[in-house]
This record gives structure tokens, C-alpha cells and sequence, in this order.
């Protein structure tokens, strides 16, 4: 059974994740705040590690997957007929990833859903993950684990847009970097409007 963590006092975090936690729950995107294009329904989990200074946990997907090989990601996937919830599915998925035990993660909320090239829906889930929390990276689906500081991760200077061309469809993806780690599309879409949110 999945469940979470019960909201820890914010007093009791580290400074940078109560000022985080003020800022993100000041301001809560509407829900639902637009149709997505994608039919499908699917979640992935921005964990935030909280350290003194915060760090958010990313994945280098493997390079024997069929789709987005050797990608920087959040753990997630498709929702499945008997997900409770897309809270459960984000959860599920990185517990099947990265063994991250679903009880250890404290859920903030959630943004607004973006729609993935692969035609699916996709919430982003945001939760906080204790810093002794077990990382167990499954092979065949993750390369890599790695972590970038939350102040890094939020400096909107490190995006560059991109305009592209797809099946008539005109879309602006965006491309970042961190050490030897390229970050694009939906990943680094998802962490800049994360940052736009919280930096209001």
C-alpha cells in the first residue's frame, strides 16, 4: 500500500526548504488549469533532497530503453488502470526506478500538466525526500542518479530556448547543463517552471 509521509512541522527543515515550502505553497498552480493535448495520463516525482542546501535527485535513463535512451529525467511513467491516484503513480514509479519507499516522500502538491512528444499527459508531482533516504537505481531502466543544488537548479540563466518544427506543430523545448549532465526538454521544461514558480 503506498502512502506518504504526514506534512513534518516546517520549522523542523533545514532554512532553504522552509523558505522553498513557503514559497512553492504561496503559489499553487489552478487545478485543473488547462486540457493537455495528450490522451494518455502520466506522472513523474521532482524530488527535492533536504539537505541544508536542497538538492533536486535526476536520472540518466539507460541506454538499452526503447524510448529516450540515456535521457536526464525525473523517475515516473504512465499511470496504470488501477493507480489510485497520479500521486500514486509518480510514487510507484519511483519506487520501481530508484527504490525510493513511498512512505519516506512528502508530497507538496503538484504543477500544471505538461504534454510529452510521446503523446502523454504528464503531472509532476513535487516532493521532499529525507537526506538518508535508501537510492537503489534499477538497471534496466536508470544509468545514473545524480543530484543538482535547488539554487543551481532555479537560476533561470541556465535555460536556452530552442524553436522547433514537430508534425506541423510549432514547439519551444529547452536545453541546460549541469557538470557533464545536458538537460532538455520536458525534464528541463518541468524544473523551469518549477523555478518561475517559487522565484514570484
Amino acid at each position: 500500500m503506498i502512502s506518504t509521509l504526514p506534512a513534518l512541522p516546517v520549522e523542523s527543515q533545514p532554512i532553504a526548504i522552509q523558505e522553498f515550502i513557503r514559497r512553492f505553497q504561496l503559489c499553487l498552480p489552478p487545478q485543473p488549469s488547462r486540457q493537455a493535448r495528450g490522451r494518455r495520463q502520466a506522472a513523474v516525482l521532482i524530488p527535492i533532497i533536504c539537505r541544508e542546501q536542497p538538492t533536486l535527485l535526476l536520472t540518466r535513463r539507460s541506454d538499452r530503453l526503447r524510448k529516450h535512451a540515456g535521457q536526464v529525467a525525473f523517475p515516473g511513467g504512465a499511470a496504470d488502470a488501477g493507480d489510485a491516484s497520479l500521486i500514486y503513480t509518480a510514487l510507484r514509479e519511483a519506487q520501481e526506478e530508484v527504490a525510493i519507499p513511498p512512505s519516506s516522500v512528502q508530497v507538496l502538491g503538484q504543477l500544471t500538466a505538461v504534454d510529452s512528444s510521446s503523446g502523454f499527459q504528464v503531472t509532476p508531482i513535487v516532493g521532499l525526500l529525507p537526506v538518508d533516504v535508501p537510492l537503489h537505481p534499477c538497471e534496466d531502466e536508470v544509468a545514473e542518479l545524480f543530484e543538482i543544488p535547488l539554487q543551481e537548479a532555479f537560476n533561470l540563466s541556465r535555460y536556452h530556448s530552442l524553436d522547433i518544427e514537430r508534425a506541423g506543430h510549432h514547439h519551444r523545448v529547452y536545453l541546460s547543463w549541469y557538470q557533464q549532465q545536458f538537460v532538455w526538454g520536458m525534464t528541463a521544461g518541468i524544473i523551469r517552471q518549477l523555478a518561475k514558480q517559487v522565484a514570484g
